[in-house]
């Protein structure tokens, strides 16, 4: 069952991919949608099991791959607890984004195509998540960073989609240097590859030192620092984040699949699925709660600022990643997963919602021109509002909560209960975090649904729309700034409601975004439940879930608080007195222009990293390539022989006697050589 579960999306890759041509775009969709719909009915029986104790974990072999010396990686698939929540998470979400694309890209002409990229990106995150060895891990890690490439560069005519897919595939590749160093460096100190063997061993090398770099570090503590940076790669941590914002290039289904459940969960997966080599380093353990917290805070104010739906559902992305990592950093892997089964349905709630309000707006994509959408999309809406309440941890605790108010309550709790130092610092941060997010959140739902309707009479949304069409062109001009415009009752372009197919996915995912913390928090984060539900397969801190239960009432009540004050900020600011953001804006430029910057990060590495390399880059094209080796080398001996050519032209006279006369000379400079030099 398992191998028709992960081989089920690459054989509709591969039928979509390369026969698209000749069974047509219905076709395409139908194999492809099917296949993901049979993985995710086939994913579901396997957590349900281990959710009632009835399975355990077991790895099916598929076939012998790499046997050398002392390196053997056989191909098999990994199935415990860890691996059915993953398999949930992935085969659900892009089952819906397969459904929802129906509708979303019904009138692009490379269907087929985009299908089999969407199924061919499952495939290789089913392969990450089910590995039995570092090496397999690696095939799915690349599979899906290649997948992802191909999708946010899907409309390739765009140079802004190019240049988006080169750069994540570029900041990735960064991050994937550090995972392959990790990889070699535990087969150096474990003698395998194998992830069973190398968590079994791990106890036994606490302590020990190895040379890097000059220096003698602490094995484990340099193999899951090298290990955590393909982490923040994949995961867009602070300092690789940079291609996660640019992705929203990709149509907005690649979003949902690529924010909320697949791509960037992977890291936080690893660190998890490594969990007893990460807890044998307390040093490792804080660099990744450090970073986490930081990632979380930056991309929390950030999101402050945007003004593009999608921008801010992707930094939204960017700061609850730093949540699931600060959580494993201080030991609550089960948390961390909690957190990421639940994010998984309200964030792609919220990209499927935003591409349906997109749609609505003839893809205008700048909430400063929505406004009012409330009573014309009013299921988009509903389904919206459902999210929102979900990633804002809105819920009263003993009663009923939103998929958010159990696992990212558990998560600061848990920081809290902790007593770390590192621990200490992030549930200040994830406090804070809490409070942008709830602003943030409810600011998009009061820009884009509330207020005077932005778009009203305007024909420009209609002729002139920002972003893109159907098709991906980006050949429109940006709208006047809604100050400008005038509700003259002009006849517009008229907000609609997205088509079934795309909203029977918002439906499901709204039933996950209520109801997945409340009938799965048990499981994941119980002391006992817990215990018994994953058997093993991450580090489960039962002490620390029991100590987060008695933190003080302050504590367990600091996320629903902040949650209220950022509610209350947004409302006020964009509902009760809409002239406030302006006013702080004007006050507060130099913090805003710094926020809206998104800090400088990708000026910064403009600075240091391309224009240097654009530098070398031209110095060695014109005077290493052009001046030195072209000159002296094929240019050079060029030259050389187009000399010798002209030359011995002038000996082509076509007389008779001067060619006697050469062969005359000829011969007797030969003897000459003979007699006075070659004979001595």
């Amino acid at each position: 069952m398992i191998q028709a579960l992960v081989f089920l999306p690459l054989i509709a890759a591969i039928i979509a991919g390369l026969g698209g041509r000749w069974i047509g775009k219905i076709a395409a969709k139908s194999i492809t949608t099917g296949a993901l719909f049979a993985s995710c009915a086939l994913a579901w029986p396997i957590f349900i099991s281990f959710l009632n104790g009835t399975a355990s974990s077991h790895v099916a072999h598929v076939l012998n791959f790499i046997h050398s010396g002392a390196l053997n990686v056989d191909w098999a698939l990994r199935v415990d607890a860890l691996t059915a929540v993953m398999l949930v998470v992935v085969t659900t979400v892009s089952a819906l984004v397969h459904l929802y694309s129906w509708g979303y890209m019904a009138e692009d002409e490379s269907q087929p195509r985009f299908f089999a990229y969407l199924s061919l990106f499952t495939f290789a995150m089913l392969m990450l998540v089910t590995a039995d060895s570092l090496v397999q891990m690696f095939f799915g890690w690349e599979g899906v960073g290649l997948a992802s490439y191909l999708l946010i560069g899907f409309w390739y005519h765009k140079p802004s989609a190019g240049a988006a897919a080169i750069k994540a595939f570029i900041v990735n590749r960064v991050g994937d240097f550090g995972f392959s160093l990790g990889i070699f460096g535990c087969f150096l100190v474990f003698g395998t590859v194998s992830i069973p063997k190398i968590l079994e061993m791990t106890p036994g090398m606490a302590g020990a030192t190895i040379g890097f770099l000059g220096m003698r570090v602490d094995v484990i503590t340099l193999l899951c620092i090298l290990l955590f940076i393909g982490a923040c790669g994949k995961s867009a941590q602070l300092g690789l984040h940079t291609w996660l914002p640019d992705a929203m290039e990709g149509p907005t289904p690649v979003s949902a699949l690529i924010h909320a459940a697949t791509m960037v969960t992977a890291g936080v997966f690893m660190v998890c699925r490594l969990s007893p080599l990460f807890a044998a380093s307390p040093t490792a353990s804080s660099v990744v709660t450090y970073v986490g917290a930081a990632t979380a805070f930056f991309a929390a104010t950030v999101g402050t600022t945007q003004t593009d739906i999608k921008r801010v559902i992707a930094y939204s992305t960017c700061s609850q990643l730093g949540y699931m990592f600060f959580a494993a950093g201080v030991g609550a892997y089960n948390a961390a997963m909690f957190h990421l089964f639940t994010h998984a349905f309200f964030k792609a709630l919220l990209f499927l919602g935003a591409g349906a309000v997109i749609h609505a707006m003839h893809h205008e994509q700048d909430m400063r021109f929505y406004g009012g959408l409330r009573k014309k999309i009013p299921f988009t809406f509903a389904a919206m509002i459902a999210g929102t309440l979900a990633i804002t941890g809105v819920g009263i605790a003993g009663l009923f909560g939103f998929a958010g108010f159990y696992s990212k309550d558990a998560i600061i709790e848990a920081t809290y209960a902790s007593n770390l130092p590192a621990g200490g610092f992030a549930f200040v941060v994830s406090v804070v975090a809490a409070l942008l997010t709830s602003f943030y959140s409810w600011r998009l739902i009061f820009l884009t649904f509330f207020g005077k309707a932005r778009w009203s009479g305007s024909e420009h949304i209609q002729h002139a729309a920002h972003g893109h069409d159907a098709h991906g062109n980006d050949d429109h001009h940006h709208p006047t700034p809604y100050a400008d415009m005038h509700d003259d009752g002009t006849a517009g372009y008229l907000p609609h409601e997205a088509p079934f197919s795309m909203l029977i996915p918002l439906l499901v995912l709204t039933m996950g975004a209520v109801f997945s913390g409340f009938i799965f928090t048990g499981n994941f984060i119980d002391p006992e439940a817990g215990s018994r539900f994953w058997q093993g397969s991450i580090a489960f801190n039962a002490g620390l879930m029991d100590a987060r239960e008695h933190v003080p009432w302050l504590v367990s009540k600091s996320a629903t608080i902040v949650m209220l004050i950022g509610l209350f900020t947004a409302w006020w600011a964009y509902i009760r007195k809409p002239d406030v953001p302006a006013k702080f804006t004007a006050q507060f430029s130099m913090l805003y222009q710094f926020l809206l910057n998104k800090w400088y990060f990708d000026e910064l590495y403009d600075l240091i990293f391309v224009r240097p390399a654009m530098w070398i880059g031209r110095l060695l094209w014109h005077r290493g390539d052009e001046k030195t080796i072209d000159r002296f080398g094929p240019n050079g001996v060029a030259e050389i022989v187009g000399m010798g050519s002209r030359l011995a032209v002038r000996f082509q006279s076509g007389y008779l006697a001067t060619y006697a006369l050469v062969m005359l000379l000829g011969l007797c400079a030969a003897v000459s050589w003979f007699v006075f030099g070659g004979a001595k």
